[in-house]
């Protein structure tokens, strides 16, 4: 016989209480962490302003009711849009998702933790327009970015020793948990009242990866991280009402998380909360790639580079080798046909085969008018992934955290190119020097797109000043991103 379960409510679940603290904890960032989280928010913000170009993502965008206005509602960058804080989270995570260039956590888990801006950003600027209309002081972008360095700690630090990939769940479960905590401190929730909006988080039946992988790769993976970040405000602002929480939620047995959805594990850490993941973040900045394949295009693009060289090209290629880490090949080594952008995205060979072709990798290479040529597909089967044990090693080392790749390439007459090994992308806190001039080059092409240049500049001349930045109205932030 099992002996009865106890109707005592127990303590909150450790876990539970740590997020709840450390995000209710009012020491100011500063530094590295700070000034990274500038260079995130921008980032992120600009590969938003870029997905507007893609009707796949405008249909999604606005309000759940066409022509709802909400009076001191969040405002949606790059949009007419003026929403409640929930579906606007949504219409901003699905902006900054949509083609994959926002930037990227490697670890045990992977994922993107600046998907969780849609809601913070959201719900800050909607607090900030309310304020102001109460006639008190509105937010200041500091929160936001103290909120997203929050954001990202708590989905990295959980992500470094846990993986959810493994028992078939999505990361954005990490997107909907942060979300949650950073809103309900925006939202001034009670130490009691996060702890009882961090566990509905966990309570929630989570996503599966099904849209991620063959057969079934589609375009939810886009959108998956702004239904996550939405859900997040939601469960805040329902905790706040003084709804009741599941203290044990994830120890539960039987019923709990752990039993239920992780194989009965608990979860381990590595290190407490502090910054440490906005200081190591991965940035996307040459390519819009998944990223264990960032340095395998970074390879590719010199590759062509060689073959211009000679006088080759890669109709001249028998086959390549792409030596690897182990996530790479679970997650984007793929043969066989790729139905629509979300597949192409996420598959090394094609991500490979187009620089070679094109001396290029844009958004736009993923869309049918590219794929069609019969090139890319012939040159994908002659690609073959192996896995490299000291890449993996080294993929999870925290002193290194690479992303290695390393390509070798077999011509048709039997000669060979000599191995080109990457093994920390541009976006690598390594190269930090080389890449932060290219990522506010990227900021000033995506506010090309839709702003003229008077609108451009007042942008850049907050964006780019981190204590001016830090000092202005949410609102005001926002109102910079209108479009006209």
């Amino acid at each position: 016989m099992t002996s009865p379960i106890s109707t005592t409510r127990p303590a909150p679940d450790q876990v539970l209480a740590d997020i709840a603290d450390y995000v209710l904890d009012r020491s100011r960032f500063d530094g590295l962490a700070f000034e990274t989280a500038r260079h995130c928010l921008i980032d992120t913000l600009g590969c938003g302003l870029e997905a507007l170009e893609y009707p796949a993502c405008t249909k999604l965008l606005g309000p759940v009711v066409a022509g709802t206005v909400v009076p001191h509602g969040a405002k949606v960058p790059g949009t007419p849009y003026q929403l409640d804080p929930v579906q606007a989270a949504f219409n901003i995570g699905a902006m900054i998702r949509w083609l994959d260039f926002n930037d990227t956590w490697l670890a045990a888990e992977w994922g993107h933790p600046s998907d969780s801006l849609g809601g913070i950003l959201a719900v800050a600027d909607w607090l900030s327009r309310t304020a102001v209309a109460a006639g008190k002081a509105p937010l200041t972008m500091r929160e936001v970015l103290d909120g997203m360095i929050q954001a990202h700690e708590i989905q990295g630090v959980i992500a470094l020793e846990n993986s959810f990939n493994k028992v078939g769940l999505d990361h954005v479960v990490l997107v909907k948990v942060a979300t949650t905590a950073v809103a309900g401190r925006l939202l001034g929730l009670s130490r009691e009242e996060l702890i009882n909006a961090i566990s509905l988080a966990w309570v929630d039946g989570q996503s599966l990866r099904t849209y991620r992988h063959a057969p079934n790769t589609g375009s939810r993976k886009s959108w998956a991280a702004g239904d996550a970040t939405s859900r997040g405000v939601r469960l805040a602002l329902i905790a706040r009402t003084g709804e009741m929480g599941y203290p044990s939620a994830l120890t539960a047995r039987t019923w709990g998380f752990y039993d239920v959805s992780f194989k009965g594990k608990p979860f381990t850490f590595q290190r407490p909360y502090g910054s440490y993941v906005m200081e190591n973040v991965l940035f996307k900045i040459s390519y819009p790639a998944e990223f264990h394949a960032q340095t395998a295009v970074e390879a590719a693009m010199a590759i062509h580079g060689q073959l211009k060289g000679m006088g080759k090209s890669a109709d001249d290629i028998a086959s390549i080798s792409i030596r690897t880490h182990e996530a790479c090949i679970r997650i984007i080594d793929k043969h066989g046909p790729l139905d629509n952008p979300a597949d192409r995205d996420h598959c090394i060979q094609y991500m490979v085969a187009v620089p070679l072709l094109y001396g290029r990798l844009t958004a736009a290479d993923y869309e049918d008018a590219v794929a069609m040529d019969p090139r890319i597909d012939a040159l994908r089967d002659t690609i073959r992934c192996v896995e490299d044990p000291a890449f993996t090693a080294d993929y999870h080392d925290p002193d290194k955290r690479s992303i290695a790749n390393a390509l070798s390439v077999t011509f048709k007459d039997g000669s060979r190119l000599p191995e080109v090994v990457v093994e920390y992308p541009i976006g690598h806190r390594r190269r930090r020097g080389d890449g932060i001039p290219l990522l506010e080059a990227k900021f000033r092409a995506n506010l090309a797109r839709r702003f003229a240049a008077r609108q451009q500049e007042r942008i850049l001349r907050v964006s780019l000043d981190t204590a001016r930045l830090a000092a202005m109205p949410v609102h005001e932030y926002v109102d910079l991103y209108v479009a006209s």
